[in-house]
């Protein structure tokens, strides 16, 4: 079921976007960086995974460490971007079919790829958002 802008979608809601995540070297220097530029402090560090949001009940920007992270190349797309999306879900094994079903494709795990390829996890919802339905 595709919506357009100014439609509603008219289905169950299945997922909502937990974090924005960005691979890094240093998560902690680039959490800094957001933190600064956007006025908003770092709510989550627990030393690989570092979140930037208006407050500990919030979606925001993460950074994850990655290993050996080389910069991406942009627009050289020799070094793709390097961005994937967490949707909270209230079950992540129940809802990996309902995602395959809009035309996701599995990956591993709970990490399934959009149409275009663009990976994303799926995570239980936090306990601080409010229930999808």
């Amino acid at each position: 079921m595709r919506s357009t802008a100014g439609e509603s979608y008219a289905g169950r809601v299945i997922g909502r976007l937990h974090h924005i995540i960005l691979d890094a070297a240093d998560p902690q220097g680039s959490a800094a960086f957001w933190s600064a530029l956007l006025g908003q402090p770092i709510t989550y560090d627990d030393g690989d995974f570092v979140v930037v949001s208006v407050d500990q009940q919030t979606s925001g920007i993460a950074f994850q460490r990655a290993p050996g992270h080389v910069e991406p190349t942009w627009p050289d797309p020799i070094v793709g971007q390097q961005v994937h999306v967490d949707v909270a879900v209230d079950d992540p094994a129940a809802a990996g079919p309902q995602v395959v079903a809009l035309g996701a494709r599995h990956l591993a795990d709970d990490v399934y790829a959009d149409p275009a390829g663009h990976p994303f996890c799926l995570i239980r919802r936090p306990e601080w958002m409010s229930p999808l339905s």
